[in-house]
């Protein structure tokens, strides 16, 4: 059984994936979850907010699975649309959160910057991934 890495981009993007995963479920507990828990804020609102903020971590987390998995994957040509679902995916992500953000608080652009570059970095890292194959057949 040959199990080794065929492509190290997917494998930095599965990695970073799960990071994420973990950072964001962290900050979550330590820092904005805990001001959900306010008397002024309804129920539904608090319940609404917690599980989509959950819902965040744990496609983070399938993401950095299914990259993970993809990285030992000898037919890169079978997982490519799976990458270029989640490359969309990410940026649809990266447009809400800067849109939403840039309508109620453009001065607050400033803070997503951290959270903006990560996006870019791991969209850029799945486009590498999923080049690579044709960068491979060039050298053919």
């Amino acid at each position: 059984m040959d199990i080794k890495v065929r492509n190290f981009y997917y494998l930095i993007a599965g990695i970073l994936a799960i990071l994420f995963a973990v950072t964001h479920a962290w900050n979550g507990q330590s820092a904005v979850l805990p001001t959900l828990h306010v008397s002024a804020i309804a129920m539904d609102t608090r319940t609404v907010f917690t599980y989509v903020w959950h819902i965040i971590t744990a496609e983070n987390l399938v993401f950095g699975i299914v990259f993970i998995f993809m990285s030992f994957q000898s037919e890169r040509s079978k997982v490519r649309s799976a990458a270029w679902t989640i490359v969309s995916l990410l940026i649809v992500r990266l447009i809400v959160i800067l849109g939403i953000t840039a309508f109620h608080d453009v001065s607050a652009l400033s803070d997503t910057l951290i959270d903006s570059i990560a996006i870019v970095i791991y969209i850029a890292f799945i486009i590498l991934g999923i080049r690579m194959k044709k960068i491979e057949k060039q050298h053919n």
